[in-house]
């Protein structure tokens, strides 16, 4: 494939998830409608990541004038084609012209990068960063260049703004430059590399300081590491999962690399490849085995893990690398038409398949009716899927949101930054799916309900007029 090819698949498919994103018919996800809510309150740090997510979508918004779901999804495609795009520059400079193109479509086609077209994740703009760093970093291995390392810096410090996750390739990348020659940079230009990433990362390091290491201790939280124990299974359906993540022939040729470098058949720059690939998907399939990982942990893995997947093929089995563009491909095609026509898709439990992107928006609808019947101007709810939502779906009225105060220490983002003053008064909408109690009064429960469809599906939901002096009670 020729890299002309490899840029008119990249731009196909990027113009048709643009054009299909238009008829998108799912409600924000709960982190969505956060990063979103992060990008009206622009900070160094939030709760649960760092700011990179919120500065773009306030950017996107900003030049669109307009917080719909359309543009806070627009980035999604945009980063990734300019991911492919680094990819194919990094492929050709590194390995050669003649997988430059099949480095760019297979990247484009890839099953989590179809998703995260559709859904926008801070994983979007990480993988664009790690590319723009591991570029720069195979360039220093070639030759001295301070702009290079400059720039090796500025892609390893935004990537940690992004997302910690940057992190796991550092154990991999170190070992390779301990064990091959061919992978080590000037020590000038890795303390210039060392020292701008540091600048970089520093006011979200600040921050943290700042604010009790809020988002690492979110970081450890959501890993579990305070209950760690052996879980054979989880270990192994993150491992395969990542089949999912990646394609399966894809996967399966970074095995198959790794196989050929455990036998003594890999040249210094697929070794290169591996070391900064497969140690992350070992990492996260350790953290599995003993705690808790999503199958989306190990995308820093893919990036080298691409080129290193499409080097092999392409010299090995030509044939698997068409064979994988052609089934990531189709399924590229298809997945953005499951948004599409997310009500119409229902398994025979009568379940949606896309049910967790549903039926938000109409639970904060229903809370806006049920405020203005009881002419509350406040509401207020303890379920953080419920208060993301309640934010975006009612930005455009006068209502005012808040979380539940915590009874400790907080759980979200809003519990931190909007819970509900203490000095408060007056009567509020309670919106929440625990029946409530006060010591002081009977609320008046307004309505119960349970929705037949969408994420609250099988949940009662209930929403009371009470005095708020009784939400302040742990």
């Amino acid at each position: 494939m020729s890299a002309r090819t490899g840029l008119i698949i990249i731009l196909a498919f990027t113009i048709f998830r643009i054009v299909t994103l238009h008829f998108d018919t799912t409600d924000l996800f709960v982190d969505e409608a956060q990063y979103w809510f992060w990008s009206q309150n622009l900070d160094f740090g939030y709760y649960s990541k760092p700011p990179m997510i919120a500065w773009v979508l306030r950017i996107f918004n900003e030049i669109a004038g307009s917080s719909d779901i359309y543009w806070l999804r627009l980035p999604g495609p945009l980063f990734h084609m300019a991911t492919a795009l680094m990819l194919m520059k990094m492929a050709k400079r590194f390995i050669g012209p003649e997988i430059e193109g099949w480095v760019g479509a297979t990247y484009i086609t890839l099953p989590a990068v179809a998703l995260s077209s559709v859904f926008f994740s801070t994983d979007v703009i990480l993988l664009f960063f790690i590319a723009v760093a591991l570029a720069a970093y195979f360039e220093l291995t070639q030759r001295r260049s301070i702009g290079l390392a400059l720039l090796m810096g500025l892609g390893v410090g935004l990537a940690f703004l992004t997302k910690y996750a940057v992190l796991f390739l550092v154990p991999g990348g170190a070992i390779a430059m301990l064990l091959i020659p061919a992978a080590r940079i000037s020590v000038r230009d890795f303390i210039i590399a060392v020292v701008t990433s540091a600048i970089v990362a520093f006011p979200n390091l600040w921050w943290n300081l700042q604010n009790n290491n809020t988002t690492v201790r979110h970081t450890q939280d959501i890993a579990h590491w305070s209950d760690l124990g052996i879980n054979l299974r989880g270990g192994l359906e993150f491992f395969s999962a990542q089949f999912g993540v990646v394609g399966p022939i894809v996967f399966f040729a970074m095995l198959w690399a790794v196989w050929n470098m455990i036998r003594g058949h890999s040249e210094p720059r697929e070794k290169m490849l591996v070391w900064l690939s497969i140690p992350v998907v070992l990492l996260i399939t350790l953290q599995a085995t003993v705690a808790k990982a999503y199958a989306n942990w190990g995308v820093t893995a893919y990036v080298a893990g691409i080129v290193l997947a499409v080097w092999l093929l392409h010299r090995l089995w030509p044939k698997g690398l068409r064979t994988s563009l052609t089934i990531n491909g189709v399924a590229c095609l298809l997945f953005p038409f499951a948004a599409i026509f997310s009500h119409q898709l229902v398994l025979p439990n009568g379940k949606e398949v896309m049910e967790r992107y549903l039926g938000r928006a109409e639970v904060s609808r229903a809370a806006a009716d049920l405020a203005a019947q009881a002419g509350a101007g406040i509401i207020v709810t303890d379920n953080r899927d419920m208060v993301a939502d309640l934010f975006h779906t009612l930005r455009a009225t006068d209502y005012k949101i808040y979380a539940r105060p915590p009874a400790d220490l907080p759980d979200s983002y809003y519990e931190q930054e909007f819970a509900l003053p203490a000095d408060t008064g007056g009567q509020v909408l309670f919106l929440t799916v625990k029946p409530l109690s006060c010591a002081d009064e009977t609320p008046e429960m307004l309505k119960s309900w349970q929705p037949e469809k969408g994420n609250y599906r099988g949940d009662t939901i209930y929403a009371y007029k009470v005095g708020a002096a009784c939400l302040m009670q742990p």
